[in-house]
């Protein structure tokens, strides 16, 4: 951790770039990756709604549980970010995306973040532990590979770190199931790997576009200390790592088996294209980057249309 003057002589380098000013409410939004707790709650809700809809159980009937199941994981996410930006913030000036950070730009104080953190996930344990203790021991695994295994050790050691950080990435599906059935199935499981596999080639994607500030807050990602070569292999390898998950989702329809199957075809072939030229690995990252978002967002909102159609 970073001791106060470096901090401060950020924040003033910070201020006098005039950086356009922000509200209360937005510096909060960016406190806990707002970004972030949206997109897990879609894919907490694909967890839910599968559990009820292979349970044979109502929406309407269990609305109780799915709304505390999203407040619940929705404040135990933003409480883990907003103590994510308060370990991180001596580092985050030096990149470009988080340098505005209201950690950074001293809107918020670093303790005043860390009380915040705290009160998000104590409240949101609560929330939690109205649905199963399953969901709640699951919740508390994603916190702490996040927090402690991710933020507070393998981030600034290890290439691994991608990885590591995968786990609680992955754990929102499996909050959801787990919060309407604790007895997670084959299904659920794979729910998790998908989600898993997905976040390695996503983010050394990003890493790959933003090398050079990575290297510049000395963060091990794999792109700073092995190249885009090695990189690019492994995003390659992971991506193929998706190909059989779907056939494990057979109970959710050919049509989806196919959809599915098109989609990791599909980053298979956007990622062959332009493999070897060495003169746009950025415009090739950027693609891949940006695929995988879709990817996601079109995998799991299609799942829960197919059991509705």
């Amino acid at each position: 951790m970073a001791n106060t003057k470096v901090l401060d002589d950020a924040a003033v380098k910070h201020h006098s770039n005039d950086m356009h000013e922000t509200t209360l409410w937005q510096d909060f939004l960016s406190l806990i990756k707002v970004g972030i707790v949206n997109s897990n709650a879609i894919t907490t809700f694909t967890g839910i709604w599968l559990a009820l809809y292979f349970s044979g159980e109502g929406f309407l009937a269990n609305i109780d549980i799915v709304l505390f199941t999203l407040i619940g994981s929705s404040l135990v996410i933003a409480g883990s970010c907003a103590i994510n930006n308060y370990y991180d913030r001596d580092i985050d000036h030096l990149m470009e995306r988080t340098k505005e950070r209201p950690t950074v730009t001293g809107k918020v104080n670093p303790l005043q973040a860390l009380r915040i953190g705290i009160f998000l996930l104590t409240i949101g344990f609560v929330f939690m532990l109205m649905t199963t203790l399953t969901a709640t021991i699951i919740s508390l695994i994603g916190v702490v590979t996040y927090i402690f295994l991710y933020t507070m050790w393998s981030k600034r050691l290890y290439t691994i770190n991608t990885v590591i950080g995968s786990v609680s990435g992955a754990v929102p599906p499996l909050i959801g199931w787990a919060a309407v059935d604790a007895n997670l199935s084959v299904m659920a499981w794979v729910l998790f790997l998908i989600m898993f596999i997905w976040q390695p080639p996503h983010f050394l994607a990003l890493a790959m576009r933003r090398t050079e500030e990575y290297r510049a807050a000395n963060i091990p990602m794999l792109p700073v200390v092995h190249g885009f070569d090695v990189t690019k292999r492994q995003i390659m390898v992971w991506i193929a790592c998706l190909l059989p998950l779907p056939f494990y989702l057979y109970e959710l329809g050919i049509v989806f088996l196919l959809l599915a199957t098109a989609l990791n075809i599909g980053w298979i072939i956007i990622g062959i294209k332009g493999f070897n030229n060495k003169d746009a690995e950025m415009k090739w990252a950027t693609k891949m980057f940006v695929y995988s978002i879709n990817y996601l967002t079109i995998l799991f909102v299609s799942m829960v249309l197919f059991t509705i159609v």
